[in-house]
């Protein structure tokens, strides 16, 4: 290695990715939160199931928007500065969510929260390509999946037991707090590229970090000319959004109602679901840079999670170990949608990955954001009056056309997988 080649210490590299990781884990926990508040937000705000799909979706409307303009804006500003207001503005969020009165100012905390902790993802996968090698960058977007659903197992059992400790608002008025001293340490330590501390960058010359305002719309216009980008970022919503939809709202009242769990036993067997989503991720984007490819092992999962959700939610009362085991397998394949990233900016020249990433997230958080509500809407329009505790309780029937809709956007993401084109784990040459 010549002497003019320092790489910063791996210490170093860690530090910076892992509190844009604390971000990105900090915005799924807040993403899944309420699926174990479910039976204290309908009673206290007195809504029903469209009302509260409506509410926990409210996170994904103001996600999905910032998606396109943060891609461009990573490329534009850097990570840096989006994450540091990102933090701030969800812990803004956090606190009116917590302190909202009505249902109406719950949701605007939920847009603020959605809103802010949407710039995390595309940051860590840039934060990734500065500060890692570009071998490890499947790596490193499994590791950040790993964090985000360590965040959402902590949104699970743990929030549930600390909700019926000490009630849901102090709790969410902590998470507030939490966010707040996040984006001061990201102020202080995080920086865009290792040359702003004197390391070479392990990202190529070419792909610096773009400030031309000339340039500031041109990759968005570029990135679409691409198949595999309107491919992947369509396909991985069908493998998102049931998960999400599952383990972020309807699987707890699901599971406590139709398998007479306790909500605590609910939410820890979808946090299961995460859990294996979380290592699924990593192993496959490794297995996938091993082998040098992408697409058999994107269509393999998508085609074993479909089969997966389809026992899980139409097989009426599997032994509790049967569920288990169904789950861990279905999160496991879900953990492949870590390889969207990796494929679909090796689809594109390097120059557009922030902005390639953002349209590829913002195609993915479709997913749920459109799910939740409209599985809400379903549930309620078979509701049959009953109520306990001044919660609305929903029938076996209801659950079930409800998740029709999960099963049928996870076979057409499964069937557009079979279209992409493969890149062998190789970058494309502009």
């Amino acid at each position: 290695m010549p002497d003019s080649v320092k790489y910063p210490p791996a210490y170093l590299s860690w530090v910076v990715w892992g509190l844009g990781a604390a971000f990105y884990m900090s915005g799924f926990y807040q993403r899944v939160a309420p699926a174990v508040m479910t039976d204290y937000l309908m009673a206290d705000f007195k809504i029903g199931a469209a009302a509260l799909g409506n509410f926990s979706a409210f996170y994904f409307y103001s996600y999905v928007l910032v998606q396109i303009p943060t891609g461009i804006l990573t490329d534009y500003w850097g990570p840096r500065k989006l994450l540091t207001v990102g933090a701030f503005i969800a812990a803004l969020g956090a606190f009116l969510f917590a302190v909202a009165p009505n249902i109406f100012l719950a949701n605007i905390g939920r847009l603020l929260i959605g809103g802010s902790v949407g710039v995390a993802w595309v940051a860590l996968l840039m934060l990734s390509i500065h500060w890692f090698p570009p071998q490890r960058f499947a790596l490193m977007t499994g590791m950040g999946l790993f964090c985000g659903i360590a965040g959402a197992v902590s949104a699970g059992v743990p929030l549930r037991v600390l909700v019926d400790q000490f009630g849901w608002r102090p709790v969410m008025l902590v998470s507030a707090v939490v966010s707040l001293i996040i984006a001061v340490f990201i102020w202080i330590i995080v920086r865009d590229d290792p040359s702003e501390r004197s390391y070479t960058s392990f990202a190529p010359a070419s792909d610096a970090i773009n400030h031309s305002p000339a340039s500031f719309l041109t990759g968005l216009g570029k990135v679409f000319f691409y198949k595999n980008t309107w491919l992947l970022s369509i396909a991985p919503a069908g493998i998102v959004g049931p998960m999400l939809a599952f383990s972020g709202l309807w699987g707890v009242p699901f599971l406590t109602t139709h398998y007479g769990l306790t909500p605590a036993k609910s939410a820890a067997l979808t946090s299961m679901l995460l859990v294996a989503c979380a290592v699924g991720g990593p192993l496959l984007g490794a297995f996938s840079d091993r082998i040098g490819s992408r697409k058999p092992i994107y269509m393999a999962c998508c085609f074993a999670g479909c089969a997966g959700w389809i026992v899980i939610l139409f097989v009426p009362e599997l032994p509790l170990w049967v569920l288990g085991l169904l789950m861990t397998v279905t999160g496991f394949s879900a953990g492949v949608m870590v390889l969207s990233f990796a494929f679909v900016k090796e689809s594109v020249p390097l120059s557009l990955a922030g902005t390639v990433s953002g349209v590829c997230n913002m195609g993915i958080m479709i997913g749920p954001m459109v799910l939740q509500p409209a599985m809400g809407y379903v549930l309620d329009s078979k509701w049959n009056g009953l109520l306990e505790n001044g919660t609305r309780v929903y029938h076996l029937d209801a659950y079930q056309s409800a998740f029709s809709l999960m099963i049928a956007w996870s076979v057409i993401s499964a069937i557009l997988t079979c279209f992409t084109t493969e890149t062998n784990c190789r970058q494309i040459v502009e």
